[in-house]
């Protein structure tokens, strides 16, 4: 088969690999669209530890079924299915208690690690375990599933972080998941919804997908603003969807009393807190791991038109051309979001 492979750091070759072998567990799956997910064009240059070369990364895909294993009675051959990000045992002790994303034996599709190496979608096939697979609704498009993993982890931040109807929320931070995020909040009913960024084209975006207000960060005081919104009470929860110092710092100043603030962004292993503030107006700091059973809720949202995804896809490319859209991505050019590569 054709493969995208990481063969060193930056250095992404499209090239012949060996076919997936299927377990007696797995179905093998012609993927059809596979989507750049930002810690793959992260992992490329090493930075992260988690994609150790040579490895064929891609963990958000979708596909069709063209071979089962013996033990895998409820799949056949021509299902439309995507699938999980996190390869997970099921008599994990996490697992069995509910939290399947937490599991100590854990692995995550198309990451390469000390411990493991699981090649993942960037490839005509892949090895998928039966009991991570999702049927696509008719009307969901393979492009579209392929995005349903950064929306259920959108989704699976807002499933853990206590909301009322009417709250105040505000969201650090506009990329993919801060804009799925503030569609999965507004499905929930929240009332005034604050979108946070650097970026102004993000934050347009963001107003177009259901933020209330918009905050250009720099350009004012983040907090002063969302305090003169909520008459000086703070935000009644806050989502920080980078993981940077400074963003966390914005996400935690703009809490309002004793509220949740959930941290998804994940892209500096340390970052400063403001210890005596979290104590003094006692927050809840709470982070979000991946996704835990939300796929076939998200499936659900975007098949009824509740979940946007087209609006963040920048681009549909060959696979053969996935290295330049990596580069691309990892310079970080003005207005590209979302990538999805078809084999």
């Amino acid at each position: 088969m054709k493969a995208l492979v990481l063969e060193e750091y930056n250095k992404l070759v499209y090239r012949d690999f060996p076919d997936p072998e299927c377990g007696p567990d797995e179905v093998i799956v012609r993927v059809k669209a596979a989507g750049v997910c930002g810690s793959d064009v992260h992992g490329m240059d090493g930075s992260t530890g988690r994609r150790i070369p040579p490895v064929i990364m891609g963990h958000e895909a979708s596909g069709i079924i063209t071979e089962t294993g013996k033990n895998v009675k409820e799949w056949k051959k021509g299902d439309r299915v995507t699938f999980d990000s996190t390869i997970f045992p099921l008599d994990d002790r996490y697992t069995l208690r509910g939290m399947y994303n937490l599991s100590d034996n854990r692995m995550v599709l198309g990451v390469s690690t000390e411990e493991y190496r699981r090649h993942g979608a960037f490839a005509e096939y892949v090895s998928i375990p039966g009991h991570i697979l999702y049927k696509i609704p008719g009307e969901v498009s393979f492009v579209q599933a392929s995005m349903v993993e950064p929306v259920a982890v959108a989704a699976h931040a807002v499933g853990l972080t206590p909301l009322s109807w009417n709250d105040t929320v505000v969201v650090v931070g506009s990329g993919m998941i801060g804009l799925f995020l503030i569609q999965v909040l507004r499905s929930k009913g929240c009332g005034t919804i604050i979108a946070v960024d650097v970026d102004p084209d993000r934050l347009a975006l963001a107003k177009n997908l259901g933020a209330d207000v918009v905050i250009q960060s720099g350009s004012e005081s983040v907090r002063d603003r969302v305090f003169a919104i909520t008459e000086n009470r703070g935000a009644d929860a806050v989502f920080e969807v980078v993981g940077i110092s400074d963003a966390v710092q914005t996400a935690i100043a703009c809490a309002g009393k004793g509220v949740t603030v959930t941290l998804v962004g994940n892209l500096s292993p340390r970052v400063e807190i403001p210890l005596q503030s979290v104590v003094t107006r006692q927050l809840r700091l709470q982070g979000s791991c991946a996704i835990c059973g939300e796929y076939p809720a998200v499936l659900d949202m975007i098949s009824r038109g509740r979940i946007d995804v087209n609006a963040v896809l920048s681009a549909e490319a060959p696979l053969s051309e996935g290295a330049e859209w990596f580069k691309r991505l990892y310079n970080k050019e003005p207005g590209l979001m979302k990538v999805v590569l078809i084999p």
